[in-house]
């Protein structure tokens, strides 16, 4: 104990003593009394009271405290009521302190609850993500199907058309063929073909095109030798 600790136990001792003989019970409160010795703060009034119980001046009674000797606590004078020892409040601060993180039983704590929801949104947040990931990828691969669909709906509605006419072109010219052909068989009973005829069947046999124009002109010309 220091100086300073010792002179106000010292001044608190006699400020009970001046208030209660031995064996009566103080009749005020120790803040009062480290009020009227002007202590610093009620922390000093109270390790003051301490200090006088750890020697067997004031004990607890009665809600307050009694005196028990009024003589002057000396700088050497020990306690006479040890203290308990500090690593058991500090056993016992760790053990409460532990106590919220485990239940008695082993089970899980509010932290372990906490640590394992957040652990369950981040999955589910990367599976949001990769499901999202995949309809996109499934919208683009529709898209793209029903792109190459129309595309292959054009193709196919040109190809009809181009096919009709090649159908159209095919009937007109065997038409005109079989015109040509029975001109030609007409014409060979009364002499030799024209030379305009003979052009205009190798035309068709070849595959060439040949105009409405040409065709009517070949039958006249087929009329006209028909009537000589």
């Amino acid at each position: 104990m220091n100086e300073q600790s010792l002179d106000r136990v010292n001044a608190f001792l006699a400020a009970v003593a001046a208030r209660v003989a031995p064996g009566e019970v103080l009749d005020v409160t120790p803040a009062e009394l480290g009020r009227d010795l002007h202590f610093p703060d009620p922390l000093s009034t109270a390790r003051a009271v301490r200090a006088l119980i750890a020697r067997k001046r004031l004990e607890a009674a009665m809600g307050s405290y009694r005196l028990l000797d009024a003589r002057p606590v000396d700088a050497s004078e020990r306690e006479a009521i040890g203290r308990k020892p500090r690593k058991r409040r500090a056993a016992s601060r760790a053990g409460a302190s532990r106590g919220p993180r485990s239940s008695g039983s082993g089970g899980p704590t509010y932290s372990d609850l906490g640590r394992a929801a957040v652990d369950r949104l981040v999955d589910l947040g990367r599976e949001v993500a990769t499901l999202r990931a995949g309809l996109r990828a499934a919208r683009e691969e529709a898209r793209e199907a029903r792109d190459a669909r129309l595309d292959a709906e054009r193709r196919a509605s040109s190809m009809t058309s181009k096919v009709r006419d090649l159908e159209q072109r095919a009937e007109m010219a065997e038409a005109n063929l079989r015109t040509l052909l029975a001109s030609a068989k007409g014409t060979a009973r009364s002499g030799a073909i024209a030379d305009s005829e003979m052009e205009a069947i190798l035309g068709v046999l070849k595959g060439g095109e040949e105009t409405e124009e040409v065709v009517a002109e070949a039958e006249a010309e087929a009329g006209s030798s028909q009537e000589l």
